[in-house]
């Protein structure tokens, strides 16, 4: 990665490609989205951990765009649901389901769970590959505690529904700077980051 000027963000959430181009500004590095290269099919993601799907999907771009890609995986954990959706956490309520209906589904299968059990993190792992191979891979992962109901209007998925007990603040509730600041992608984010910089 001497002479890396640009890095594709492998996916097509608008969300996600927000908090990674911000988290890194500090790099001299282009950071680009699918659409900057064009129209592709997306792969099958058939790992079963977030790691594989990762390098998974990192690889597919990598090798259709011609570019360096950058590619996660991630989603939420929740213990009292054996640790799901998990890796099947952008199409919990069904493949083609919207936020809302992944977390009206979560809703109702937490329901009658106390405050308590209501435990869960976000796990993330990001992937960094060109055509030849796979370059990097780190992880990152916040704990926190899933909500009777949304709060807040900021970021996307689940995070309406999960409070950050440090803050008492729920991730759609603080700014993007603050969630890199905290968040599992965020922790990620701060790993690659600083890998991509000794590289180059």
């Amino acid at each position: 990665m001497k002479f890396l000027q640009e890095i594709v963000v492998a996916t097509q959430n608008a969300g996600k490609i927000k908090e990674i181009a911000q988290a890194m500004k500090p790099l001299s590095i282009k950071v680009l989205s699918l659409a900057d290269c064009g129209t592709f099919p997306e792969p099958i993601e058939d790992g079963s951990t977030f790691e594989e799907n990762a390098i998974i999907k990192a690889r597919h771009y990598a090798c259709l765009t011609g570019k360096t890609c950058l590619a996660d995986d991630s989603g939420l954990e929740v213990d009292a649901l054996a640790k799901a959706p998990g890796v099947y956490s952008a199409r919990y309520a069904g493949e083609g389901a919207t936020d809302e209906d992944n977390n009206r589904k979560l809703l109702q299968e937490l329901e009658g769970v106390p405050p308590s059990r209501r435990t869960g993190r976000f796990r993330c792992v990001l992937a960094v590959a060109n055509s030849h191979k796979v370059l990097l891979t780190v992880a990152g992962e916040c704990e926190g505690s899933i909500l009777l109901q949304a709060e807040g209007n900021q970021g996307f998925g689940y995070d309406p529904l999960f409070l950050m007990a440090k803050l008492n603040k729920t991730l759609a509730q603080i700014t993007v700077e603050e969630k890199n600041k905290i968040s599992h992608r965020g922790q990620a984010l701060k790993k690659i980051t600083a890998k991509i910089q000794e590289c180059i």
